[in-house]
């Protein structure tokens, strides 16, 4: 359970004091596009108070707008939440209370606080005024309630077109509040609708809808970010005029603000379609499903929101946060395996040819009793090509000629010549072996400062890695410029890669099994390159593994 926080303090002195008796929650998303990481701390801090207090926390898609509304943005949020552990009580759409949002405005209307509008959306922007100046009264202000009545009526008979008239709440045109200068609550909107079909032409706004369907529901605490701050007072308003004791109680925290990122669904989807990322699931992108596909757990992203905490004064995190999060979660749980990146092949002359054998390689140093796996070790291996140099520097500990190291859980070898190409690139290196080191310790006691990992070049197969990294290289990407500060090395692929066949049975099984059941693929710490998931651009032939996040930052 999380630490105490302002908000969980508020409803503790609510429930104290008698001004609530119960706690109920709720997560409004609208369906136009996937979650990000932001949004889990808002899903968070709902699920975490209703949970805290033995309350109810309720998914309702805020689906008013059939314009933007996409199916395919249904499914993926419940994956996402159900992914991070996020269950609800009850799942329920806005759309479920468009009848009663229509009695609602009828009502207003009887009550002579809203009217049928005929301005331009141009023109209602020019009425509205600014934050320093008062808007004006629309020329339609002072219609009848019943020419209201019978206009509205007509709206939602479908006698206008889209954009011939709105419907307005009638509040004030010069209170310094410019979301309480006569809204708009019903725009017309001759389209089919996801959920209800054909039955409305006619839409209640967001600002609308909201507030009345968290008061149907029985909402007590509407948890939102700062910039709803300003929409309190119009909140309480319609709760109020629509006849409703008591509004839901809404507490206001400072949004996840992260840098090195960006989270706008406009330019999100500017990263997709001109062909920056290859989709919204890219391990590059922010979203809950890229971070999934990229291999990241769920205990690291609740601790990553656990670390970030509720405030009310706005914060930027920093990225590295989140990955040192990720880093700290897989050290713990994500068993080590070996793989070569850039190979370079090793004949170790004094071993016999016709010969092979199994070596064990534990699989975590803190897990003792997850035992060891098996590897095959042979005359010809394979090691990382930067693993060599002709002409080392000093304290340069790797493989060079004459130099003796280790191979994790091997055997002590020795480089005693190389082959080279027309330009002069190695292309072989030529080693002995001390069958008396096996295991990687040597009976005479003798002392070697470099481990080498390594893959069995007869066992081993091919495999893609694709090496991520931050998608910006500025802390902070903004403005119409931010597509230049993409960092181009966010993605390198290396397609040569060398990795036990063993291993890649391991995970692209667990790989199909999390697909199946939208959990995440199981992770694996590749020695001294990083956290590693399968991906589904693999095959077993030829698997693909996502780098989650590599050993130490860079940054």
């Amino acid at each position: 359970m999380p630490t105490s926080n302002f908000i969980y303090d508020i409803i503790s002195a609510d429930l104290a004091n008698g001004v609530n008796t119960r706690v109920q929650t709720r997560f409004p998303p609208e369906p136009t596009a996937h979650l990000h990481i932001g949004h889990v701390k808002a899903i968070s801090l709902s699920w975490n108070a209703a949970k805290k207090f033995g309350g109810e926390f309720n998914l309702r898609f805020d689906d008013t707008n059939p314009l933007k509304e996409y199916e395919k943005y249904l499914q993926s949020i419940q994956e996402d939440m159900l992914w991070l552990g996020f269950n609800w009580t009850k799942l329920l759409y806005a759309s479920e209370y468009f009848d009663f949002c229509h009695e609602s405005a009828v009502k207003l209307i009887e009550k002579g606080l809203a009217f049928v509008c005929d301005l331009s959306a141009d023109e209602l922007r020019e009425y509205r005024g600014t934050l320093t100046e008062p808007g004006k009264n629309s020329p339609w202000r002072g219609r009848s309630i019943e020419e209201n009545l019978d206009l509205f009526r007509r709206m939602t008979a479908g006698e206008f077109p889209d954009g011939a008239k709105t419907l307005r709440a009638k509040i004030d045109m010069a209170s310094p509040n410019i979301n309480l200068r006569d809204p708009v609550i019903y725009r017309i909107a001759h389209i089919s609708h996801h959920h209800t079909g054909d039955k409305w032409c006619v839409y209640p706004m967001y600002d609308f809808n909201h507030p009345l369907s968290d008061a149907v529901e029985g909402v007590t605490y509407s948890l939102c970010s700062l910039e709803f701050e300003n929409n309190r007072p119009l909140y309480d308003w319609f709760i109020k005029h629509i006849g409703f004791e008591e509004p839901p109680r809404q507490i206001e925290f400072a949004r996840l603000n992260l840098n090195y990122c960006v989270t706008s669904k406009r330019r999100s989807l500017r990263l997709v379609s001109e062909g920056h990322v290859s989709s919204m699931d890219d391990p590059r992108m922010i979203t809950l499903s890229g971070l999934r596909r990229r291999g990241c757990p769920p205990a690291a992203i609740h601790d990553f929101i656990e670390r970030v905490g509720v405030a009310k004064a706005f914060s930027v995190v920093d990225y590295g946060l989140l990955e040192a999060c990720i880093r700290d979660s897989l050290n713990a749980n994500a068993p080590r395996a070996m793989a070569v990146v850039n190979p370079l092949r090793v004949v170790i002359e004094n071993y016999p040819e016709d010969q092979s054998e199994m070596l064990e390689v534990e699989r975590h140093p803190e897990h003792p009793e997850w035992g060891c796996s098996q590897v095959t070790f042979s005359r010809e291996i394979y090691v990382e090509r930067e693993d060599f140099l002709i002409n080392p520097p000093k304290k340069y500990f790797r493989l060079f000629p004459g130099n003796e190291v280790r191979l994790k859980g091997a055997y002590f070898v020795k480089c005693v010549g190389y082959e080279v190409d027309e330009n002069g690139e190695v292309t072989l290196l030529r080693c002995t072996y001390d069958p008396a080191s096996k295991g990687g310790n040597s009976p005479d006691g003798r002392k070697v400062r470099g481990t080498l990992h390594w893959i069995d070049a007869a066992a081993s197969i091919d495999a893609e890695l694709r090496l991520y990294d931050r998608l910006f290289n500025v802390p902070n990407p903004t403005g119409d410029d931010y597509l230049e500060h993409i960092n181009p090395d966010s993605l390198t692929i290396c397609p040569g890669a060398k990795v036990d066949p063993a291993m890649v049975e391991w995970m692209t099984q667990g790989l199909a099994e999390s697909t199946a059941k939208r959990t995440s693929p199981p992770q694996v710490q590749f020695m001294r390159q990083g956290y590693f998931c399968a991906d589904l651009d693999g095959t077993p032939e030829r698997p693909v593994f996502n780098r989650t996040v590599a050993l130490n930052s860079s940054w």
